[in-house]
């Protein structure tokens, strides 16, 4: 036995180093704070496996009371790049990945960005992490905190960055009355999270008659798989002028990367430059 003893003690360094990052069960969320109940878990990972199944973008959430006892790193900021990149989040050709990760007894956060991403989803994430995130967490309501502020990652970053679109330049003058109107929004950040969807039909013409107002959605008609691509479609009803669209869109086959977790399938080898943003309460 004390020779046994003296055996784990000399390995004791490696043992500890081979532990070196957090390691995840699933793809979707990993609560090891244990900050979710169970209903907001479910409804938290069923928007992150949507995303993933209409886009192909992979986002993840993962808290942990304390980045201590992980790979010593300088800042969170590094901690969060290394993870990323340790997990390999992502497409690996597209680099389109998102970690959101909370660190509830360092009273920290961070949205890491693949290295895909422009500078102007910097300054979107830090947005969302001020007006959603932190207001919430500083009430100690974490779960409403994440729930909000992953529905608004999605919408902001992932699938505005998917559809192609730019965040707009933001400045202390406002920008006219859209500016001002969303920033009068954003006052609400929860609001704005639960609601930037329907914002966005409100503010988005008609192709027809060129009124405000539209209303669209996505179905998903084949999912896509690991050896083919899935199929879904997009379409737009004007309450104005009775216009009506469908427009067909395909869905990424789901990659996957050399490693995988011990039951929820892998990420795809995406990586970070570390990009995104952070914040603490």
């Amino acid at each position: 036995m004390i020779r046994l003893v003296a055996v784990l003690a000399l390995l004791w360094p490696t043992l500890a180093s081979a532990q070196s990052w957090p390691v995840y069960e699933n793809t979707y969320v990993n609560d090891y704070a244990n900050v979710l109940p169970d209903d907001v878990e479910t409804r938290v990972k069923r928007q992150l496996e949507v995303l993933r199944e209409e886009t192909g973008v992979e986002a993840t959430v993962l808290t942990l009371g304390s980045r201590g006892g992980f790979t010593p790193t300088n800042t969170m900021e590094d901690f969060a790049t290394g993870l990323f990149n340790h997990w390999g989040i992502g497409d690996a050709s597209r680099n389109d990945g998102i970690l959101i990760l909370v660190l509830r007894d360092d009273r920290q956060m961070r949205v890491e960005l693949g290295s895909g991403y422009g500078s102007g989803f910097n300054r979107e994430a830090q947005d969302i992490i001020d007006r959603v995130f932190l207001p919430k967490f500083r009430n100690d309501k974490y779960a409403e905190g994440i729930e909000d502020g992953t529905d608004a990652v999605i919408d902001r970053i992932a699938y505005a960055h998917w559809n192609g679109e730019e965040p707009a330049p933001r400045s202390d003058g406002g920008g006219g009355v859209l500016g001002w109107v969303i920033g009068v929004l954003a006052v609400g950040g929860g609001l704005l999270a639960a609601f930037s969807r329907q914002i966005r039909d409100r503010l988005s013409r008609c192709p027809n008659c060129g009124e405000r107002g539209i209303q669209t959605k996505r179905n998903r008609l084949q999912a896509a798989t690991r050896s083919r691509t899935g199929t879904g479609e997009k379409i737009t009803d004007c309450p104005h002028c009775g216009h009506h669209s469908i427009i067909p869109y395909t869905i990424p086959m789901i990659t996957s990367s050399s490693s995988s977790s011990s039951s929820g399938g892998s990420f795809g080898g995406g990586s970070s430059s570390g990009g995104g943003a952070s914040g603490s309460w």
